[in-house]
């Protein structure tokens, strides 16, 4: 993993609706994770989605635990 690899984006928790910064690692590709919410501590699913075209943005899905992403 190269820090070109690393993007950091402002995200909300889907249970608290805090802000807060999000470290994604673009080396993966596709994937789904998991982060604790850095203010109420409730465990985020995140769908990490990269796109075809370089010039478009990562597309980040957040959701509860329970939630199919």
């Amino acid at each position: 993993m190269n820090e070109e690899d690393l993007q950091s984006r402002v995200v909300h928790c889907p249970y608290c609706d805090a802000a807060f910064d999000l470290l994604v690692d673009l080396s993966q590709g596709d994937q789904v994770t998991w982060e604790d919410c850095h203010w109420c501590c409730a465990p985020i699913q995140i769908r990490i989605d990269l796109p075809v075209d370089e010039d478009e943005p990562v597309q980040l899905t957040l959701g509860r635990d329970d939630d199919v992403l």
